[in-house]
């Protein structure tokens, strides 16, 4: 029986999906893995979104809380607001409280990346911040540490991520994550997605 990854979401302008895309090729690039990408619910009302120059929301399918429970692994991915994820992304937590409440992620392995706007702008406090949400849940909160190789110790170029996560750098928006981004998104979704099958084989 094949081993469930699901890449749930949340994305404005499209960072953190095209992040999210590679992390989910990552994740079926072992064998026995089934990558699946979500998005969470939008909170906002069109209106303001326009105001706020978002691009349409991709087919992507949304996901509600209850469809949680269905998957072996996570990797959970979200814009940063003042150092910690978005209220859409915390708005789709608040509402798991009955998974919650019968723990039925305890257990599961759970990973997380971003997007920020600046360098100081919570590269690891928006994944620092997150782990709150995994810890009440009792999942396991599964970082890609230093296995990225050489590309963690990248000085000459600009490049998101840390020991927490796969990132970006979306600038005043114009930016897009580079090659090195994505391949440590990549990288993520194999890292994870091997760590949750072993888990479930060992179950």
């Amino acid at each position: 029986m094949a081993t469930k990854v699901y890449i749930v979401y949340y994305s404005m302008y499209g960072h953190v999906e095209k992040l999210a895309e590679e992390i989910k090729k990552g994740a079926a690039s072992v064998e026995g893995v089934e990558a699946k990408l979500w998005q969470v619910p939008e909170t906002l009302h069109e209106d303001v979104l326009g105001k706020m120059s978002a691009p349409p929301k991709s087919d992507v399918p949304v996901i509600t809380a209850n469809e949680l429970s269905e998957a072996d692994g996570f990797i959970f991915g979200f814009p940063t607001r003042f150092g910690m994820m978005s209220a859409q992304f915390k708005a789709f937590f608040d509402s798991t409280g009955g998974l919650w409440r019968t723990q039925q992620l305890a257990g599961k392995p759970a990973g997380i990346f971003y997007s920020t706007g600046s360098q100081g702008g919570g590269q690891e406090t928006t994944a620092l911040t997150a782990i709150t949400q995994l810890v009440h849940h009792g999942m396991i909160f599964v970082p890609i540490g230093y296995t990225f190789g050489a590309g963690m110790f990248e000085m000459e170029k600009v490049k998101g991520g840390s020991p927490y996560g796969a990132g970006t750098y979306a600038g005043d928006g114009s930016r897009q994550p580079s090659d090195l981004e994505l391949e440590q998104a990549f990288h993520q979704g194999k890292h994870i997605a091997t760590i949750a099958k072993k888990l479930k084989g060992a179950a």
